[in-house]
């Protein structure tokens, strides 16, 4: 087959979840079927280092297929046009997959398109505005170009028939996997005091790494930090790591209302490559998020085998399995008795760590490339 990979997730110089979920599928399905052709296709807007961002990440095995033209022109256009994207890509591939909701107009061969979730509809207060745009004029139709729409998890198969059930047929499950030469317990613990040095964190802490925004049910957390530590003495740090999302002045704002700026940090950007000392150094993870369609952080912390707190909300549950302890996110009090647990229990953080390291390597982009090319060989027979 010839396969062409829309990398318009892949531009940016920091990936999202949805690119990462790109590179680790596209990344591993020309490992295992070798005798097919790859490329990754794009709109540079102009600028040549998106064009070698996108390389670092094909390597050898995918070819680029590249156009000058601004892709923020190209898909406010095709949302209102039918201008072709065939006119910029794509003109002899067997499937063109699309990687973040949207088909745009006029695309040759088989289409597929990933719908990772549907929290514009279930929680469009905690999007943002022009993605809400995007979704509200664009989704219906992607999904009724697509040949196949592809899913990560059966809860957000759920929600997208839920929402849209005439789609029914059509929605595929494909589970994310995660990237364990990243994301495995430490093997340079000389690291770990190295990092928290460079994020000044002090001492043992509980870590949240994601994105700061509302779904994520942060403003709850804070406040459950707040219960856990006035109860406990000598109480963790709680550290909080990720890039800026949308709608944040109130996370921020509860941590000074709270009067907690010396006890909850914020960090830095954080490197790929501080990641993992990051994760390995903390005593657990916490994710008590009110929305995912997937959920990667407590995976990555459980192949780091780091034990993890998480809700028992969406898709999470269906991820970490019986290897989490499980709050209520919508009470500052469970999420609380959750930290004290975990804090309290070495034996059982030793047991969530064992347990952990063996659930992640059930998730494999390997697993999940090989799922996603039957779904190609399908729709093209």
């Amino acid at each position: 087959m010839r396969i062409t990979f829309d990398a318009g997730p892949l531009v940016a110089e920091r990936l999202t979840g949805i690119g990462w979920c790109e590179v680790g599928q596209t990344t591993a399905m020309p490992e295992l079927y070798p005798s097919d052709r790859y490329e990754y296709s794009f709109f540079t807007s102009g600028k040549p280092e998106r064009r070698e961002r996108v390389r670092a990440i094909a390597g050898k095995k995918l070819h680029l297929n590249s156009s000058s033209f601004s892709g923020y022109i190209y898909r406010a256009a095709s949302t209102f046009l039918p201008v072709p994207y065939s006119f910029f890509f794509g003109r002899k591939s067997d499937v063109t997959h699309f990687f973040n909701y949207i088909i745009p107009p006029l695309v040759r061969g088989k289409k597929a398109v990933t719908v990772h979730d549907m929290v514009y509809k279930a929680f469009p207060e905690t999007v943002r505005g022009r993605t809400m745009l995007m979704l509200n004029l664009g989704l219906k139709n992607s999904m009724r170009r697509a040949d196949v729409i592809v899913t990560d998890s059966e809860f957000s198969r759920s929600e997208i028939i839920k929402y849209f059930p005439k789609y029914r047929g059509k929605i595929r499950v494909v589970p994310c996997g995660v990237d364990t030469k990243k994301f495995r317990p430490c093997e340079q613990p000389e690291r770990i005091p190295e990092v928290k040095k460079s994020l000044g964190i002090e001492g043992e802490y509980f870590l949240y790494l994601g994105t700061i925004e509302p779904r994520k049910n942060l403003e709850r957390l804070i406040e459950a930090y707040d219960i856990f530590a006035k109860r406990t003495e000598n109480a963790p740090k709680l550290v909080l790591a990720g890039g800026k999302g949308w709608l944040d002045s109130g996370i921020y704002g509860k941590v000074e209302a709270l009067g907690l700026t010396d006890r909850v940090i914020f960090t830095k950007y954080v490197p790929s490559e501080d990641m993992n000392p990051l994760m390995c150094g903390a005593l657990a993870f916490v994710f008590p998020s009110l929305y995912e369609g997937f959920g990667m952080p407590p995976l990555e912390a459980m192949a780091c085998g780091v034990p993890v707190l998480t809700s028992g909300e969406a898709s999470l549950p269906e991820v970490t399995g019986d290897c989490a302890v499980i709050c209520d996110a919508y009470f500052p009090e469970s999420i609380a008795d959750g930290m004290t647990k975990l804090f309290t229990d070495p034996e059982l953080r030793a047991d969530l760590s064992r347990r952990g390291i063996g659930r992640a390597k059930e998730f494999t982009w390997e697993r999940s490339a090989k799922m996603l090319h039957e779904i190609y060989e399908e729709i093209v027979k």
